[in-house]
C-alpha cells in the first residue's frame, strides 16, 4: 500500500511540475555576422568603373549569353552576386531601358511590392532607375544606369538561397548599401 501511495505521489508531482512552464522554443534563424564596410576600386578594365565591397571579388561573366563588359560581383560571405551587364548605345536606349524595366517587373509575381527610384548624377553623366523589389523575390534590387548617349549598364542583386524575406531581410539590407555605393561611384571610361 505504501508503495502504491508513493507511486501515485510521484506521478502527481511529475504532472504538476510540467504545468505550462515548459513550452517549445519558437522557430528562429541563424545569426549572421557581417563584415565591416569597406570599398575598393573595380579591378577590371571596362568602359565603366565603380567601387565594390572589400569583401567581394569581380569576375568576368562566363555564361553563354555573356557579352564583352559583363561581370559578376561575388560576395561569398552572403552567398550573393551582383550581375552587371553592359551595352553600347546605338540609337536604342529605349529598347534597353524597357528591357530592364520588364526584367525587374517579372519579379512582381513573387514580390509584395516594387518601388522605383530615379537616380541622377549630372556631374558624372549617370542617370537611371533603381528598382527595390520587396517580398520573396529572387532579386531584391535591380537597376540600370546610362549616360543617355553611349553607355548603358544594368545590374541585379541575387542571393543564392530560397527566398524567405524574414530570414533574408538583414542580408538584403546589408547588401543594398553596397549596391547603392556602386551606383554612386559609377563613372564612364572612354
Amino acid at each position: 500500500m505504501k508503495f502504491r501511495i508513493l507511486c501515485i505521489s510521484l506521478l502527481a508531482a511529475g504532472l504538476i511540475s510540467c504545468g505550462g512552464k515548459n513550452v517549445p522554443k519558437p522557430h528562429g534563424y541563424f545569426r549572421i555576422d557581417f563584415p565591416d564596410k569597406s570599398y575598393k576600386p573595380l579591378p577590371l578594365d571596362y568602359p565603366y568603373s565603380f567601387k565594390i565591397p572589400g569583401y567581394s571579388s569581380a569576375v568576368p561573366d562566363n555564361s553563354r549569353e555573356a557579352e564583352p563588359g559583363w561581370i559578376n560581383i561575388e560576395i561569398p560571405g552572403n552567398k550573393a552576386e551582383v550581375h552587371i551587364s553592359y551595352k553600347v548605345i546605338r540609337n536604342n536606349l529605349f529598347v534597353y531601358t524597357e528591357e530592364s524595366r520588364r526584367l525587374a517587373y517579372e519579379h512582381t509575381l513573387k514580390a509584395s511590392s516594387l518601388e522605383e527610384e530615379i537616380y541622377q548624377n549630372p556631374a558624372k553623366r549617370v542617370f537611371g532607375t533603381i528598382y527595390y523589389i520587396n517580398g520573396n523575390a529572387a532579386s531584391p534590387l535591380q537597376f540600370y544606369m546610362t549616360d543617355s548617349t553611349r553607355h548603358f549598364l544594368r545590374g541585379a542583386l541575387y542571393i543564392r538561397a530560397t527566398p524567405s524575406i524574414d530570414s533574408l531581410r538583414p542580408v538584403i539590407d546589408f547588401l543594398k548599401t553596397d549596391v547603392i555605393r556602386m551606383i554612386e561611384t559609377l563613372e564612364w571610361r572612354e
